[in-house]
């Protein structure tokens, strides 16, 4: 080995430390230059964006933003993971969703790289009678099954159980989660389908008899699919977890048991930090609640991540391929046990081969070949993410204590207090999407109007009756349906003619602008030609604020002389006052455009 000689290079050690207060001040000195006479601790605050929960995400994190220590994989408070070696051997559990009895469709993703199954079962999903043949060639012993029967929970269970004895598994190579979930049901459908009791049964005998099966699931889909924050997602969790583990220790089996046969099913959004926030900080505050109970080893808290079905969008579905990517990434990082990827078209039907490709190839290509799952908690050590996940657990924990004192989950289930905290999350967050501050890609932003519907066969109907579900593009999508109706019935798209005044330097970002609303809202913007030949009622006036003093009101005037019934214009108010609307950022665009499309006649 040669040794390098010192070559006397002390490198950035010769350089003063730079005091966080001389980098607030040139950061003041920049906002200046914007018109924002702020500085100190108020310029930080100025670049800072705030998040739900009271959480915000500051620019710069350093040193002095500290979080309590994780401690190390596979020891309390497991915050670092549920286990020593975390997912490097081999990486996460690729778990595949399956709701149709497609035994052929479920072969190929085994061969594929699936290894494990996620079977929806039941009145929506697959037949409990067919859950021989959906699993015909699988081989039991190496693929693990999880459940999700809703209604129909003991006899799913059962029929597996016999699966596993009339195939000859040994009991302690079954593998996999039986799927009770009954708070989780309630939740869903608003009515109480099977009480803790007769799912403890089923606890008692895989405690006793199966090692590798669990028979409860502690699914927070619910709950993030009502429109729920990270914090409200987690505390609902943990209420549900408390909740089963008094039910299951009242049946007899201790904490440790109880603990151990319980999976945690959580959202992963493409909001990568908040997700990898979200599992270190669900770890932690599980660890904490089984060291209340007496029982701090058992507090390693199994994972099940799902790409959320609340970012999916049916406009522009090939998107959803980026953002299951960016959450798949999260949710390995944040060292999810299994992952399930839902597929592009999941939201439009029954997925088709080439989705359910992709699907399992997401987590594939993230495993083997960007290395994900080498390194146990990559984003531990990280200044942000140290100090989110602990934000966020004592949001989270405190969402919780206010479930408790309500009387428990069921209780505040019933009482209608989850419904309506999560509704005031969701209606926040739907102004964002509103006014686009919070962009949907494809549907909000860059949409294309002429893109060609992607037709899958019907998916089975899903549980009604309880919690809404929410998506973040259900706004523009009844838009879009408005306009898609009125070009069957009309064979035209609603139109606006933008009106570019001065040269292209002027109005071309204006014009990008006003023309990317417009599509949002199904409408085409028509810049060819003039007003006359468009034949748009609609006019927006692109331009310069400079232009606008000097031509527009000249412009609207004539363009209302040849017909155009409504003149807008894209900049703020005061631009130009005898405009009858304004496009700007931060404008309620879901609004703006509904209006349009009511004057059109687009019903």
């Amino acid at each position: 080995m040669t040794v390098l000689p010192d070559d006397g290079l002390s490198l950035a050690s010769e350089f003063p430390d730079a005091p966080h207060e001389q980098w607030q001040h040139l950061v003041a000195g920049v906002l200046r230059k914007s018109g924002k006479e702020v500085s100190g601790d108020a310029a930080e605050d100025a670049l800072s964006t705030l998040l739900e929960d009271g959480l915000d995400t500051r620019p710069l994190y350093t040193a002095r933003d500290t979080a309590p220590d994780g401690g190390l994989p596979g020891f309390a408070p497991f915050v670092r993971g549920g286990r020593a070696e975390g997912n490097t051997l081999g990486g996460w559990d690729v778990r595949q969703r399956h709701l149709a009895a497609d035994g052929e469709a479920v072969l190929s993703d085994l061969e594929n790289g699936v290894t494990s199954l996620w079977l929806g079962v039941g009145a929506t999903g697959i037949p409990v009678s067919s859950l021989d043949k959906v699993l015909e060639g699988v081989y039991l012993d190496l693929a693990p099954v999880a459940l999700d029967a809703g209604d129909e929970t003991t006899a799913a269970a059962e029929r597996l159980l016999r699966l596993y004895e009339e195939r000859g598994v040994p009991d302690d190579a079954a593998r996999g989660n039986l799927g009770a979930d009954p708070l989780g049901h309630e939740a869903r459908t608003g009515r109480p389908a099977y009480d803790l009791a007769s799912v403890a049964g089923l606890a008692r005998r895989c405690a006793d008899r199966y090692p590798g099966l669990r028979a409860l699931t502690v699914d927070a889909l619910p709950y993030h699919e009502a429109g729920g924050s990270a914090a409200q997602e987690l505390g609902c969790s943990l209420a549900t977890g408390v909740a089963y583990l008094r039910g299951l220790t009242e049946a007899g089996l201790s904490v440790a048991e109880a603990c151990a046969q319980l999976e945690f099913r959580y959202a992963a959004t493409a909001d990568q930090f908040l997700t990898i926030a979200k599992l270190r900080a669900a770890r932690r505050l599980w660890a904490r609640v089984a060291e209340a109970c007496g029982a701090p080893e058992a507090g390693a808290q199994r994972q099940h991540a799902v790409t959320s079905p609340v970012m999916m969008t049916r406009r522009d579905p090939w998107v959803n391929m980026l953002r299951t990517t960016v959450a798949t990434l999260a949710a390995g990082v944040g060292g999810a046990d299994s992952v399930t990827v839902l597929p592009f078209d999941e939201v439009l039907g029954l997925p088709d081969a080439f989705a359910r490709r992709i699907a399992r190839n997401t987590s594939t290509v993230l495993i083997e070949e960007s290395h994900l799952s080498r390194v146990i908690d990559p984003a531990g050590g990280s200044w942000y993410v140290e100090r989110l996940t602990d934000e966020l657990a004592h949001a989270a924990w405190t969402y919780f204590q206010g479930i408790e004192r309500a009387g428990g989950q069921q209780a505040a289930l019933r009482s209608g207090a989850i419904g309506e905290q999560l509704a005031a999350t969701w209606a926040a967050r739907s102004a964002k999407l509103a006014t686009r501050r919070e962009p949907i890609t494809g549907v909000s932003e860059f949409p294309h109007l002429d893109e060609k519907p992607v037709d899958r066969a019907p998916a089975p109907a899903q549980p009604t009756g309880g919690l809404p579900r929410v998506r973040r593009d259900e706004a523009f999508e009844a838009l879009r349906a408005r306009s898609d109706a009125h070009l069957a019935a009309t064979g035209a798209r609603p139109r606006v003619y933008l009106a570019a005044l001065g040269p292209a330097a002027a109005h071309s970002a204006r014009v990008t602008f006003a023309a990317n609303l417009f599509q949002a809202g199904g409408i085409e913007p028509v810049t060819e030609g003039t007003f006359e030949e468009s034949g748009a009622r609609e006019v927006c006036l692109c331009s310069s604020d400079a232009l606008y003093a000097e031509q527009a009101e000249t412009a609207a005037a004539e363009l209302r002389a040849a017909g155009a019934e409504h003149v807008l214009l894209a900049g703020r108010p005061g631009a130009y006052a005898g405009a009858d609307t304004h496009l700007f950022a931060g404008c309620d665009a879901v609004a703006l455009l509904s209006t349009a499309l009511d004057r059109m006649g687009v019903s």
